[in-house]
C-alpha cells in the first residue's frame, strides 16, 4: 500500500519506523544521545508516543539517566499524558530521591489537561512514600485511594499500602490494611511477615506464617526465607527444624541457594553449628551470602581457625571472592578467639589482597580484638590512624577494654568521645554506667557517685538486658526487672533451689 502514498508521507513512515527501531535497540546513554538527535531532526519531538519511548529508556533502564529524563520532560514535552507522568513517578519512587516522585505526582494533579491518577499512579506514589518514609503523605494518598475505590479491587495498590506502613514501621496500620483485603496473595503475606522480622517481631511473623499454612496458600521461597530469619531472630529452633522438614518435601526448594543459606544462618544462630555445617556442605550451589552465613556462624561459636579455613576455601572451591561482610565475619572470629596477629594482618591486607577497602566496622572489630588482649595503647593508635571519623562502636570497644583492664584515663577519653558522638540517650547512659563501674573498680567512689548524679540529672535510663529460651517449641523472653511473666513464681522457686545447690 505504501506505493500509493505521497512520497513525503512514505518518507515519514520510513523515518518513524527507523526511529522506533533505534529507540528499541538502544542500550546505553552513549547510543541514546545520537538517537535523540535523529528524533529531533525528523520532528518527532512533538509526538508524545515517540517521546515516551525516549523517556522510558532514560528513566527506567539501569543504563539510563533520570536527570536526562527530567530534562526531556521539562524542555520538550508540552502536553504530558498519564503514561509519561507515571513513568517518571515510577522511576523516582525506586531511586535515591523518592521525594521527587511526589513532585511529579503534584505536577500531574495541577496539569491543565485534567489528568486523573490511575491505579498505576497510586501504586508508584505509595512506593515513593514508603522509600522516603513519608507516612503522613502516604496516609493522605491512602485516603484518596479509598475514596476512589481502588483499595478493594487492585492487588498491586493493596500490596503497596502494606509495604508503605511496613517501611514506615507502623505495623498496626499495615495489619489493618492486610486484614481488610478480601483475597490475599502470597506476596502480601510475605510483605507483612518481612515487616515483622525487620521490626524484631519474629514471634508475630511466625504467627502469620501459621495463618498462611492454615489458609492453604503454598509458601514460596521468599516466604520460607523470611520465616527462617524469624526463627534465627527469636531462637525458635523447633519451628526452624519444622520448616526445614517442610523444605525437604517441596521439590526443588531445598536446592534454592537463598533458602539453604537461610537454613545455615538459622541453625548457626540457634546454637546448632553442626547442622549449619551439614546444610552448608550439602548445598549444590553457594554464593557469597552462603559463605558469609557459615563464616559468621563459626565466628560466634568460637571456631576461628575453621572460619579462616572457610575464607581460603571459598575462592578455591567455588571461585568466589570474599566481600566486606565475609571479611568482617573472619575478623569477628579472630576477636572471639584472641587471634591478634591474624586479625591485624587481615585488616592490613584487605585492600591489597581482596580489593576491599576496610570500613568502620572492620576497624571497630580489630580495636575490640586489641582491647580484649589488653593492648589499649595500640588500640588507641589504630583509632587515631583510621581514615574515617571513629563512631560509637569503636569508642565503645575501647571503653569495654578499659573496664576489663581498669584503665581510668583511657576510659574517661572514650566516654568523652562517646558523649560528643551519641544522640541516643541509651548509649550515653551505658557509657556513663561503665565509667562509674570503672571508677568503683579503681576505688574512686566519689567520682563514681558524681557520674551517677549526672545520670540522674539527665534523666537517662539504661536499656534493660534481655534473653530468650525455647522450651517445647515455645520461645520465652526474659527482660531484666520484668515481673509480668506468666510463670514467674515457679521460675523464682526453681532459681532458689538451684542457688542452694551452688552454695
Amino acid at each position: 500500500m505504501t506505493h500509493l502514498l505521497p512520497h513525503s508521507t512514505n518518507n515519514s513512515i520510513q523515518a518513524w519506523k527507523r526511529c522506533m527501531s533505534l529507540a528499541q535497540r538502544c542500550t546505553t546513554m552513549r547510543q541514546f544521545k545520537p538517537i535523540h538527535a535523529i528524533f529531533l531532526t525528523h520532528g518527532l519531538h512533538h509526538n508524545n508516543y515517540a517521546l515516551s519511548k525516549l523517556l522510558s529508556f532514560c528513566a527506567l533502564s539501569h543504563t539510563g539517566s533520570l536527570s536526562y529524563a527530567s530534562l526531556i520532560f521539562t524542555q520538550m514535552i508540552q502536553t504530558p499524558n498519564s503514561f509519561i507522568y507515571n513513568t517518571l513517578i515510577r522511576a523516582y519512587s525506586r531511586c535515591s530521591q523518592p521525594q521527587l516522585s511526589l513532585h511529579y505526582f503534584h505536577l500531574m494533579l495541577k496539569d491543565c489537561s485534567n489528568l486523573v491518577p490511575d491505579h498505576h499512579t497510586f501504586h508508584f506514589v505509595l512506593l515513593g512514600c514508603a522509600n522516603a518514609k513519608w507516612v503522613v503523605l502516604g496516609k493522605q494518598t491512602h485516603n484518596w485511594i479509598v475514596k476512589n475505590g481502588l483499595v478493594l479491587f487492585d492487588d498491586h495498590v493493596q500490596t503497596a499500602l502494606i509495604r508503605l506502613y511496613v517501611e514506615c514501621k507502623v505495623l498496626d496500620d499495615a495489619r489493618k490494611v492486610f486484614d481488610e483485603i478480601p483475597c490475599l496473595d502470597v506476596i502480601q503475606w510475605n510483605v507483612l511477615m518481612n515487616g515483622y522480622v525487620k521490626c524484631n517481631m519474629g514471634y508475630e511473623a511466625l504467627k502469620v506464617f501459621r495463618d498462611v499454612l492454615m489458609t492453604g496458600i503454598e509458601p514460596d521461597e521468599f516466604c520460607v526465607t523470611t520465616m527462617l530469619s524469624a526463627c534465627a531472630q527469636t531462637g525458635a529452633l523447633w519451628q526452624g527444624k519444622w520448616i526445614h522438614e517442610y523444605v525437604k518435601k517441596r521439590k526443588g526448594m531445598e536446592s534454592d541457594v537463598f533458602v539453604a543459606t537461610a537454613l545455615v544462618d538459622m541453625y548457626a544462630k540457634c546454637g546448632c553449628i553442626g547442622m549449619a555445617e551439614e546444610v552448608f556442605e550439602g548445598m549444590p550451589k553457594r554464593n557469597v551470602f552462603s559463605w558469609a552465613a557459615m563464616i559468621g556462624g563459626l565466628a560466634v561459636h568460637g571456631y576461628a581457625r575453621e572460619a579462616i579455613h572457610c575464607l581460603e576455601r571459598m575462592e578455591v572451591d567455588d571461585g568466589i571472592r570474599p566481600d566486606g561482610v565475609v571479611l568482617l565475619g573472619v575478623l569477628v572470629a579472630c576477636t572471639h578467639a584472641g587471634l591478634q596477629e591474624e586479625g591485624q594482618l587481615l585488616l592490613h591486607d584487605m585492600e591489597d589482597r581482596y580489593g576491599i577497602r576496610p570500613k568502620h566496622e572492620h576497624y571497630s572489630c580489630v580495636v575490640d580484638l586489641l582491647c580484649r588482649a589488653g593492648r589499649l595503647d595500640e588500640a588507641l593508635q589504630l583509632i587515631r590512624r583510621m581514615p574515617m571519623k571513629p563512631l560509637a562502636s569503636v569508642w565503645g570497644a575501647l571503653l569495654s577494654g578499659c573496664r576489663i583492664h581498669n584503665n581510668v584515663d583511657l576510659a574517661e577519653l572514650a566516654v568523652e568521645e562517646l558523649v560528643m558522638l551519641e544522640n541516643d540517650g541509651a548509649e550515653e547512659d551505658g557509657a556513663y554506667v561503665q565509667l562509674s563501674n570503672i571508677y568503683l573498680g579503681a576505688r574512686r567512689g566519689e567520682d563514681a557517685r558524681r557520674i551517677r548524679r549526672i545520670i540522674g540529672d539527665k534523666g537517662l535510663k539504661k536499656t534493660p538486658g534481655c534473653s530468650m529460651i525455647e522450651v517445647d517449641g515455645k520461645v520465652s523472653e526474659f527482660v531484666s526487672g520484668d515481673v509480668s511473666h506468666l510463670h514467674r513464681a515457679q521460675i523464682c522457686a526453681m532459681l532458689e533451689l538451684l542457688s542452694l545447690e551452688l552454695v
